[in-house]
């Protein structure tokens, strides 16, 4: 049966962190064939695009909820993105609503090195978000986006990626970096 466990876990070494360090954005559809190994990881892509980077550090997060009915059979599992953002800027209202307005793949780089595809099949939907002044003076001026995606696995992990190119493990993919703007 196809859903027979395959192996336990033992207790990790406690030398994880948390905390998201950059996200990259590539346009749903753009990432051509994807290939997936048996532990659902991106092993390879296909198609030519332009990822977009963005640095972020703080609130930003990725979690999934694991959605199951009983009822009905079914299991899908909704992943969140949660992006602060620092700095107002017409540049950033201009790109933050071509976001909102597509479906992008979300690629999610963390502090331990790991990089996670967020809307791998269906691309991740703006489900909310703000642009804010604040109140006070140390109040975050700044946007804050919320991007979720419905999709039958957990974020895919990718194969082999670099500090300097998330891509990198990606032998059939021609990946290139859109400049990053300066604020």
């Amino acid at each position: 049966m196809a859903c027979d466990l395959t192996g336990g876990r033992a207790k990790p070494c406690k030398d994880a962190v948390g905390g998201v360090k950059k996200i990259h954005f590539v346009d749903f559809g753009d990432l051509g064939t994807v290939t997936i190994d048996s532990d659902d990881q991106v092993t390879d892509m296909g198609g030519t695009f332009n990822y977009h980077t963005y640095d972020v550090k703080g609130n930003s997060s990725l979690e999934t909820n694991i959605n199951s009915s009983i009822e009905n059979g079914t299991t899908f599992f909704e992943q969140i993105v949660n992006l602060t953002l620092h700095k107002l800027s017409k540049e950033d209202n201009k790109e933050l609503k071509l976001i909102a307005f597509g479906r992008p793949h979300v690629f999610i780089e963390t502090f331990d090195g790991n990089v996670l595809l967020v809307g791998r099949e269906h691309g991740a939907e703006v489900t909310g978000g703000t642009a804010v002044t604040g109140s006070a003076m140390g109040d975050l001026q700044g946007y804050t986006l919320t991007l979720t995606a419905g999709e039958t696995t957990m974020p895919n992990f990718v194969d082999s990626p670099t500090a300097a190119d998330p891509f990198a493990g990606m032998t059939s993919a021609t990946a290139t970096a859109s400049a990053q703007r300066t604020l």
